[in-house]
């Protein structure tokens, strides 16, 4: 069959060879549980970080940046996997509105100190999970690696779901 007439079948391959690229370096039960937890952390704070840069009051509002950095991100996601770009939309939708709600709370100061503390913190872990794993993480080899991860999950959770991704 064609790929170049069914895009499907290549992103399909693309999609699978990321993720189970991504599966060979995180196979030491210890490790996985440290991505599970440290993973969405990350990615939190990034989202964090990113909500906090101040915005001209022109372009918009806090958030922004955040929002343009997760717009390309679903545009990567959404070119491997239509499903799995849709289930990475929700995360974003649901972390951006922790994120909101944090820094209406606690401020932007506050916001992006916590948005560091954890970032540290969930670093340090997932470099001990690789440790344990015994093998390097796999962001050394490819930079596009560290979105494969937050997929990575999702993946685990749609098929526990029973959707495909």
């Amino acid at each position: 069959m064609n790929t170049a007439t069914h895009p499907e079948i290549d992103s399909r391959r693309e999609v699978d060879r990321w993720l189970g690229n991504y599966a060979e370096d995180h196979r030491n039960p210890t490790n996985v549980l440290i991505h599970w937890i440290c993973v969405p952390a990350i990615l939190w704070t990034v989202i964090a970080a990113l909500w906090v840069i101040p915005v001209p009051p022109l372009l918009g509002r806090a958030g922004l940046w955040a929002g343009a950095a997760m717009f390309f991100a679903l545009m990567f996601y959404l070119r491997l996997s239509r499903n799995l770009g849709l289930a990475m939309f929700l995360v974003f939708v649901l972390l951006s509105l922790l994120t909101e709600w944090l820094f209406r709370t606690l401020g932007p100061a506050n916001l992006l100190y916590t948005a560091i503390g954890v970032f540290v913190a969930a670093w340090i872990a997932q470099f001990i999970g690789h440790h344990i794993e015994g093998k390097r993480p796999s962001f050394l080899t490819d930079l596009a690696y560290l979105l494969i991860g937050p997929a990575w999950i999702v993946a685990k959770l749609m098929r526990k779901a029973g959707i495909g991704y």
